[in-house]
């Protein structure tokens, strides 16, 4: 377990500027860089009294990935010490000032439009490069969705969210759970696409790569059609569907 000790502060290098969104486990910031006047992006996890594992896998695999242009690039993680509120641990990422494809299909359904068949070509393309990097380096993304694809002003895409997430690695048993237990972990997760589902002859079963190629061709329909497949009816029974 890494110590939060480790972790220089912060208001030594960044400052924010403003709120860009808000994460699984806190707001999303745009700061600069107090050095060289560079723009990212921090993860504010707020507050927070130790790493727990999901936050640390985030922060080994960003450690260790390599850089790929099709993959968010990490700039380091920090600690702000604060007795009384708990203190905040930031994760200082590249700035995608693009917003995510989800916010790109929203925004053009709100006017009547939709994505073109070549642009959304160009963004799987994109995601199917960082997948391929990640895949190459043992690292399953689990959470391929298009809340997780980011684009850049530049035209860039970028996978972001490994690591991190609440449920990527639970095994929901359609046929033995209790449909409480399932709804009660849906409702604090924003998306049943990332979990990996098995139905009752299936619970032995294991599963590796292949689960986010299966998560990135649900995104393209979300591309496509604004929503996933199932959208319409209520998460459980979309979870109870599926494997059917």
């Amino acid at each position: 377990m890494i110590g939060l000790e480790a972790f220089a502060d912060p208001s030594e290098e960044w400052d924010i500027v403003e709120t860009i969104g808000k994460g699984t486990y806190g707001k999303v910031y745009k700061v600069n860089n107090r050095k060289d006047g560079s723009q990212a992006a921090v993860k504010v996890l707020d507050p927070i009294n130790d790493v727990d594992e999901e936050i640390e896998a985030e922060y080994n695999i960003l450690q260790s990935l390599p850089n790929h242009p099709n993959v968010v690039k990490f700039y380091g993680m920090f600690y702000k010490a604060d007795g009384l509120a708990g203190g905040q641990l930031w994760l200082v990422l590249e700035l995608c000032n693009g917003g995510s494809v989800t916010d790109l299909i929203k925004g053009l359904l709100m006017r009547g439009q939709r994505l073109d068949e070549a642009v959304i070509s160009y963004i799987l393309y994109g995601a199917l490069l960082g997948l391929q990097h990640l895949h190459n380096n043992r690292i399953i993304h689990r959470d391929v969705k298009g809340n997780n694809i980011l684009l850049t002003t530049e035209g860039g895409v970028k996978l972001v969210d490994f690591g991190n997430d609440r449920f990527p690695f639970i095994f929901l048993m359609c046929a033995v759970w209790p449909k409480a237990v399932i709804y009660r972990l849906l409702r604090k997760h924003e998306s049943f696409w990332d979990i990996v589902i098995a139905c009752e002859q299936q619970y032995d079963y294991s599963y590796d790569a292949r689960c986010d190629v299966w998560s990135l061709g649900i995104t393209a329909i979300e591309l496509g059609d604004g929503d996933p497949p199932l959208a319409e009816i209520h998460p459980v029974k979309a979870l109870f569907k599926i494997p059917r």
